[in-house]
């Protein structure tokens, strides 16, 4: 099922059966500020394991969680007094940090879990209304992330529960992904936002 995703009604629109997906353990296929991205309930073991399915994704691996704001964030995560001011600087942006996390969740890989805030205005309204979902790319995996819906359903090794066709995005660089767990910060992956001194620690 494919419903539309591009104006600010649709968020509210489209609430009714994304929340009977939801709680059926289903995944979503969303626009995000640079590509598609597969999202379902992060504490759900059944549809984690249905995003990994989808995307012959190792189970080894966790999947990043997408949060409305940093109520959301801090629900999920521990986040360390040093980088408090510089992500509330860049958030919302493409940028995922691994944090240590408050409680084992089947998204979480051992016990840190992936934690952005995006920069695309319906989905964290969608977020607002129905909790933080996981956020990763929505193709198989080692291939090419995805800007239309059907290319994204057409990489994959079937098709999501229900789609929110937000037309093309942007696409360019995925988001940067930052390790936090440690004293200093890992840069994972170079991406979207820099980590680097245009936003200030304090």
């Amino acid at each position: 099922m494919r419903l539309p995703f591009s104006e600010s009604g649709d968020v509210l629109a489209s609430l009714a059966k994304v929340v009977e997906v939801l709680e059926e353990g289903g995944v979503l296929l969303v626009p995000t500020e640079s590509f598609y991205g597969l999202a379902a309930d992060p504490s759900r073991t059944a549809a984690v394991e249905s995003i990994r399915q989808l995307k012959g994704r190792p189970e080894e691996l966790g999947l990043p969680v997408l949060c409305a704001d940093w109520g959301q964030v801090e629900d999920l995560v521990i986040i360390p007094e040093r980088f408090r001011v510089k992500l509330s600087r860049i958030w919302p942006a493409a940028l995922t940090v691994v944090l240590p996390a408050r409680e084992k969740i089947p998204a979480a890989a051992h016990d840190t879990v992936a934690v952005r805030i995006p920069d695309h205005r319906r989905l964290r309204a969608l977020l607002y209304r129905c909790g933080p979902l996981t956020g990763t790319s929505a193709n198989r995996h080692g291939e090419p992330p995805c800007v239309t819906v059907d290319d994204a359903i057409r990489s994959l090794t079937s098709a999501p529960d229900l789609a929110l066709d937000g037309g093309r995005t942007a696409g360019g660089e995925p988001s940067t992904l930052v390790d936090l767990t440690g004293e200093f910060p890992r840069i994972l992956r170079p991406g979207r936002v820099p980590w680097d001194d245009r936003y200030p620690e304090s």
